[in-house]
């Protein structure tokens, strides 16, 4: 029997872990990997952090500047979240498969590949990169050339030569395009125009508007956050991309062929391949034995609390369960307020 378990052992499990060491409850962190660094693993080569490290810290500890690096590549993230864990000595047990999340009596259950855990609560903290998602299309059967997801994107240089059609309007499909555009014949189709937010304007508005959106919360106030800045930060490589022209986004296709793509007005482009970069579904297979309340494609929550079990808190998977909760820097913010809800249940419950 523990207080709480932590499902996911990234950046916010560990979040959450920091602010469960400081309430003194018993928990542990399970996670699926086989080492540190949660989603950041399996990200391409390239990937790199769209603010500079000072602004994208976990609690306790700003992550270190990266020498060389103005925006902080992936290793540099996953080294920061690795020695994260050490440095607070976070109870982290992997590789851990959880299977199911049961009720039972007022207790939660969590089944794993290593036995059964019984806790008054669970934070689930798996993320989205598990569960990429690839919207159907007319002719998907029928494309002979190769089809892969942003999780298998790894470099540009596998694509040399070639004709690629890159498909989505955010951060990933913007910087896949900057740099197989050097080496590929790209084309970039999207469902509306893309919105490039300013030269000058990166993550570290977000640390910004995170911080006064949280001071307007505790004042009971309204605040707007980055809606009108735009969807796309401008960082170097996306910049240049934009220099040589790079940039120019398509409406979205209407279907694929046996040899690329096709439009309404029966325009076609051939291609070699397809890069679909449409985002993610919450990981939450886990919690399927709880029967929960799903609504837009997820959990119905109070804040991070589920309305349908009042033990469970659900963290870091985007604006739903906090904002920009799916970046460092929000995943930190939010895992101190739902800490401080579990705190609360976990004590109320064991003075019963």
């Amino acid at each position: 029997m523990t207080d709480v378990v932590v499902i996911g052992g990234g950046q916010a499990g560990l979040a959450a872990g920091y602010f469960l060491r400081r309430t003194g409850l018993e928990f542990v962190i399970l996670d699926y990997h086989a080492g540190a660094g949660g989603a950041w693993q399996h990200g391409w080569q390239s990937l790199r952090l769209f603010s500079p490290a000072g602004y994208s810290p976990l609690p306790g500890w700003p992550m270190p500047a990266q020498k060389g690096e103005s925006f902080p590549t992936a290793d540099h993230v996953i080294d920061y979240l690795t020695r994260y864990e050490h440095r607070y000595d976070l109870p982290v047990h992997r590789p851990v498969h959880v299977s199911n999340v049961y009720q039972d009596r007022g207790q939660l259950f969590v089944d794993t590949d290593t036995g059964t855990l019984e806790t008054t609560a669970v934070i689930s903290a798996t993320g989205t990169w598990q569960r990429p998602y690839v919207p159907a299309y007319p002719g998907c059967e029928d494309f002979t050339g190769r089809q892969l997801h942003t999780v298998e994107y790894d470099s540009p240089e596998d694509y040399t030569d070639q004709r690629v059609v890159i498909v989505g309007g955010g951060n990933s499909a913007a910087q896949i395009v900057a740099e197989v555009s050097t080496v590929a014949q790209t084309l970039w189709v999207t469902q509306r125009r893309p919105r490039f937010m300013p030269d000058d304007v990166d993550g570290r508005v977000l640390f910004d508007v995170a911080t006064a959106r949280e001071a307007a919360q505790r004042a009971g106030r309204d605040h707007d956050g980055v809606s009108g800045l735009g969807d796309i930060v401008m960082v170097p490589p996306v910049q240049a991309a934009r220099d040589r022209g790079d940039l120019n986004a398509l409406p979205m296709f209407e279907r694929l062929t046996s040899a690329g793509v096709s439009w309404a007005d029966g325009s076609e482009y051939s291609c070699d391949a397809i890069i679909w970069c449409t985002g993610f579904k919450p990981h939450l297979n886990h919690l399927n034995g709880l029967e929960l309340t799903w609504k837009n494609g997820h959990p119905v929550t109070e804040g991070t609390q589920s309305i349908d079990a009042s033990g469970l808190h659900l963290l870091g998977y985007g604006d739903w369960t906090g904002f920009a909760s799916a970046t460092i820097i929000g995943a930190a913010r939010t895992a101190k307020s739902a800490v401080a809800d579990v705190n609360k249940y976990v004590r109320s419950t064991q003075a019963q």
